[in-house]
């Protein structure tokens, strides 16, 4: 009777396939990200679960949509699973960013991403996330599954927070594929470990 939540990436976009940094900028899932939401949504749906919470933002409001049809259930939608807001480099590819300031950029690929121009701090993130996944373990009931559609590079950051872990223990963890999936298992302590990652 244990619950789960399973933590998922968007489906790819068309500036994912271009290396084009995101952040909260509202882009919309391509053909290949519409097929993935769709080959990964009777999965999600197998595990039965209770809740699809999801970003509001375009690309995982869309994968979102996919997943509760197919579970038979309706999203709900909530800022705090948002993408990183990224300030100055939204819009900007990664070969644009190394261009225009190399430092700069081997910081951002290894994920130190504070001080980037009108960014948001990466504890914030941390938080924001922790807080809704919290608040989705509460609307849980025992045994009960819940899924939240997110972001590469949040869920990282708030899954680490989340299970208690340091901050830059973000930095061990793999980016998420488009449409990979992290199941956290909750244990008879209350404590949440990860089940699977990336799958």
């Amino acid at each position: 009777m244990r619950r789960r939540i399973v933590v998922l990436r968007h489906g790819r976009t068309a500036w994912n396939a271009e290396r084009r940094i995101q952040g909260q900028l509202d882009v919309e899932l391509d053909a290949t990200g519409v097929e993935q939401a769709q080959a990964v949504a009777p999965l999600i749906a197998a595990m039965e679960p209770a809740l699809v919470w999801s970003s509001d933002l375009a690309r995982a409001r869309l994968t979102a949509e996919i997943v509760a049809k197919e579970a038979g259930l309706e999203p709900t939608y909530d800022e705090r699973l948002r993408e990183f807001r990224l300030g100055d480099y939204q819009g900007v590819t990664h070969a644009e960013l190394e261009a225009r300031d190399a430092a700069a950029f081997g910081r951002f690929q290894r994920g130190e991403w504070d001080g980037i121009p009108g960014a948001e701090a990466p504890a914030d993130v941390a938080a924001r996330f922790t807080s809704v996944l919290r608040d989705l373990v509460a609307a849980l009931g025992p045994g009960e599954t819940g899924v939240a559609v997110s972001h590469g590079a949040a869920a990282r950051s708030g899954l680490v927070a989340f299970l208690g872990w340091r901050p830059e223990q973000a930095h061990d963890l793999r980016a998420l594929g488009n449409c990979a999936r992290v199941v956290l298992e909750e244990r008879s302590t209350g404590e949440w470990a990860i089940a699977t990652y990336n799958t």
